[in-house]
């Protein structure tokens, strides 16, 4: 399974039948407040379900948004999602609440100091990825945001499963290459991917899920 945003196949929540007031196969299902969900959401009125719901294939490009999306992909890489996510206010805390200027300004006594902060995924590489990542979005063009809407895809038809959704796409691919040419790192195609999903460039809720791109068909 694709990840889904980040998941792994073995990291998809399944929510008991006790939560879920109508199941909708294991892909969908019925959440706290009676709305159908993708699976991964959870039934509970969760952070996650939050995540979901406001933010994940909703479109926005808000640089703050955008540079938090693709940092915490950048951390994500080798780990799962739910250690990452479960760390995001660690990040906007550690990263000056991904302010792009004051990012690109840290220095090499903020990589010192960062390492040693157990709220956050302590890898010297990633930490420095970010700041030489904030750095590249100061400076290059076209912007993350031009190269964002030149891939955007908008589905018809959203995917029927889980299993449907790919790790990366051709866009993705070609997306990732351009973020390489610009000095971006651990910008590989499925983490672009990854990043395409968070913030709305393609829009993967899964068929039945009330975020869905045809949920008014379902």
């Amino acid at each position: 399974m694709p990840r889904v945003p980040g998941l792994q196949s073995s990291s998809v929540r399944k929510a008991p039948e006790a939560e879920c007031r109508r199941p909708m196969g294991n892909d969908v299902i019925i959440g706290y407040d009676g709305k159908p969900r993708c699976s991964w959401a959870g039934a509970g009125d969760t952070a996650l379900s939050r995540y979901h719901d406001q933010v994940w294939g909703t479109r926005s490009y808000d640089q703050p948004a955008m540079f938090e999306a693709l940092t915490l992909g950048v951390f994500e890489v080798g780990l799962s999602w739910s250690i990452v996510f479960g760390k995001r206010d660690a990040f906007r805390k550690a990263f000056r609440g991904f302010d792009i200027a004051k990012v690109a300004a840290m220095t090499d006594r903020d990589v010192d100091r960062l390492v040693q902060d157990p709220s956050i995924i302590r890898n010297r590489g990633k930490i420095q990825a970010t700041i030489d990542n904030a750095r590249a979005m100061r400076s290059a063009s076209p912007s993350l945001v031009a190269l964002a809407k030149s891939h955007e895809s908008i589905r018809r038809l959203a995917p029927r499963s889980l299993g449907n959704l790919p790790k990366s796409t051709p866009q993705a691919d070609a997306f990732a290459r351009q973020l390489k040419s610009q000095g971006y790192r651990f910008v590989g195609p499925t983490s672009v991917y990854a990043f395409m999903q968070n913030v709305g460039v393609v829009n993967d809720h899964i068929h039945g899920c009330f975020r869905a791109s045809d949920y008014l068909n379902a």
